[in-house]
């Protein structure tokens, strides 16, 4: 029933229940009551058509009637912080590569220095910028690759181009902000920020503070897909602790994205890109097989870096 109907079927209500009431004398009291019994059943039916219609009017608005797209639908069963990411999604549903540029051809790369403790072995490019080549205070003998430097100060062996530093470190911004901005996190906050002992399946993880690892983990996930750590803290590793690559993972295609500084633990092992947006520190005898692309300042006291392949 419609409001039109409605509103023409109780237009008409007051004047069936004043007739038999407008009778006067003439009308008995048990005249009266027959007569309300008799609409009773009418008030009933129009009652019922107000209710479904309005029914009907607030499911429209809500976007619950029986047209709303079924993809919108929430299983209430579903854990919130395991909800599947649509942040920049490549041809086959997988996430997206962080992409580096330029940046992605060192090994390490700082704005403000590259420090080393005799002696650490670098497999990979090196490079700082804007500041100068002299705040890279390590040896020709640490790398096997290239060191760059913005001017002629700086190790005896390095190379001198200001121009190809400046876009690497512009590359290096601007996959920093990529992996931060992608958005809808498979997993957030995972572990309260303690993730030790788990083993990481490919995915989006958001942590909106601090992150810990203080025992052995696990990333597990085949050649092609993607792992990307957005971190609002500080990322710290604890000594002896080791990141171990399962099924086919590649440290090129996990990249850690953090906003405070990055402490790896003495003689520990990590793996992946580490993008930071402050300082990355390795503690003695540390190893990374992957990048560490700061934009401040990298440390090293005897350390293995080698870049992925």
């Amino acid at each position: 029933m419609n409001f039109a109907s409605i509103e023409q079927n109780y237009a008409t209500l007051p004047v069936l229940m004043a007739s038999p009431l407008s009778r006067g004398n003439t009308v008995t009291n048990k005249t009266k009551r027959m007569n309300l019994v008799k609409l009773m059943p009418i008030m009933a039916m129009l009652l019922v058509g107000l209710i479904t219609g309005c029914s009907k009017s607030a499911d429209s608005v809500y976007g619950l009637n029986e047209t709303s797209d079924s993809n919108l639908s929430v299983d209430s069963s579903e854990n919130p912080s395991d909800l599947k990411s649509a942040a920049i999604l490549s041809k086959n549903g997988t996430l997206e590569v962080v992409d580096l540029g330029i940046a992605g051809d060192f090994a390490i790369l700082s704005k403000t220095g590259v420090t080393s403790v005799y002696k650490s072995s670098i497999t990979g490019d090196i490079g700082t910028s804007p500041i100068t080549g002299a705040a890279m205070v390590l040896s020709c003998g640490e790398v096997t690759g290239n060191i760059y430097s913005v001017d002629a100060a700086g190790p005896a062996c390095k190379i001198t181009s200001a121009t190809r530093l400046g876009i690497a470190v512009l590359n290096m911004q601007a996959a920093y902000t990529d992996a931060a901005g992608r958005v809808n996190p498979d997993f957030l906050n995972l572990g309260a920020g303690n993730i030790g002992g788990k083993t990481l399946t490919a995915g989006l993880y958001k942590f909106t503070s601090a992150l810990v690892i203080p025992t052995d983990i696990t990333i597990s996930g085949s050649p092609t897909d993607v792992w990307i750590f957005q971190v609002a803290g500080t990322l710290n590793m604890s000594s002896a602790v080791r990141i171990t690559l399962a099924g086919g993972a590649q440290a090129k295609n996990i990249f850690w994205q953090t906003s405070g500084a990055v402490t790896i633990g003495t003689t520990s092992h990590f793996e992946g890109i580490i993008m930071s947006q402050t300082g990355i520190n390795m503690k003695t005898g540390a190893s990374i097989n992957g990048r560490m692309l700061a934009q401040t300042a990298v440390t090293l006291q005897m350390n293995a870096v080698t870049q992925p392949k």
